[in-house]
């Protein structure tokens, strides 16, 4: 018996065919681009370890949002960077209707509309003094239930504000059910809750740390998600969808595709996952060196999110991204 003359290769001849069998293909509008609004500044300040990602002015950050959203971007992620002197133990300004991250939310909201997703981070380590995502107790640890208090008024300022979602990314016990019972009780059921449901104590952070200008002492493995573990992930997932999470998301994202594809296989809520400062700082690095052809790089790594199961993607590119993408296809 004979056998046709099996090549594989020859769905790979062309540019025009490989895009004809694509499996995994990326579109801008699931990307969110995450944004740094500093408290007091005139002008964009560049963050040196994450270059080409600025701490924003109001001014800047209504026209670099405006222009992502032209771009084709599907959503922005607000972080608010106040001043040293207006952080304290609680977090306060992170509740205050004046405060830079709800002042930024209002911004986005009067120059954006309902024409992209508009996010408000919520957690108050970028607000308290000590850097951490909760109160403390006396002796250091971190408060679960008093800081679930402060991330239930937290949400509700944030829609106040004119936020479509809110992102708890602290990894308090119980968090996502309490939002959801006060965003409910304040009137706003409709704004979704995209869940931080895993988030590992991993050592990919640092710049963003730098970009929120961050006064943590120490660690937050007491509460974030311990690297080597799978299951836990899955456990925490489960959790915040019988909660009331509308999306549950990742992160990091490419030390954890294999946490993703699991993820993806269990719920049918929309996953996403957050590509974080420290895998574009790698990338940016290789590419200043010219190690890597920056661009494909990108490109490829997104792809790898998306083909592992994230329906949305969080990073730092999604406005050159979407370019990229529109340039391609």
């Amino acid at each position: 018996m004979s056998f046709p003359d099996i090549r594989p290769r020859r769905l790979r001849r062309t540019p025009a065919i490989r895009r004809l069998v694509e499996e995994t293909r990326l579109a801008p509008s699931e990307l969110i681009l995450p944004m740094f609004l500093k408290e007091g500044l005139t002008e964009p300040k560049p963050i040196s370890s994450l270059p080409g990602v600025l701490q924003h002015s109001r001014e800047s950050l209504r026209k670099a949002a405006a222009e992502a959203v032209a771009a084709g971007v599907g959503g922005i992620m607000l972080f608010g960077v106040p001043d040293n002197a207006n952080k304290d133990e609680t977090g306060s300004a992170g509740l205050d209707p004046d405060g830079i991250l709800n002042v930024g939310i209002r911004d986005l909201k009067a120059e954006l509309g309902d024409s992209t997703v508009i996010v408000g981070d919520l957690c108050i380590d970028e607000f308290t003094s000590h850097g951490h995502c909760g109160v403390l107790a006396p002796d250091g640890s971190v408060d679960n239930d008093a800081t679930l208090k402060i991330y239930g008024e937290m949400a509700v300022a944030q829609a106040d504000a004119g936020a479509h979602m809110v992102g708890p990314s602290g990894m308090m016990d119980g968090q996502v059910g309490v939002i959801r019972k006060a965003l409910d009780a304040a009137g706003h059921q409709d704004v979704a809750v995209l869940a931080y449901s895993v988030k590992y104590a991993g050592a990919f952070y640092g710049p963003f740390r730098e970009a929120v200008e961050s006064t943590l002492q120490g660690d937050r493995r007491q509460y974030q998600q311990d690297p080597p573990n799978a299951r836990d992930a899955l456990r925490e997932v489960d959790l915040d969808i019988a909660e009331g999470a509308d999306i549950v998301m990742v992160k990091p994202a490419l030390p954890y595709l294999d946490i993703i594809a699991a993820i993806r296989d269990r719920v049918t809520v929309p996953v996403a996952a957050y590509q974080v400062s420290g895998e574009y700082a790698m990338v940016e690095a290789a590419a200043a060196n010219g190690w890597i052809d920056r661009e494909r790089v990108i490109l490829e790594s997104l792809t790898s999110i998306k083909r592992a199961g994230a329906q949305i993607t969080l990073t730092y590119w999604a406005a050159e991204a979407a370019t990229l993408l529109r340039d391609r296809y």
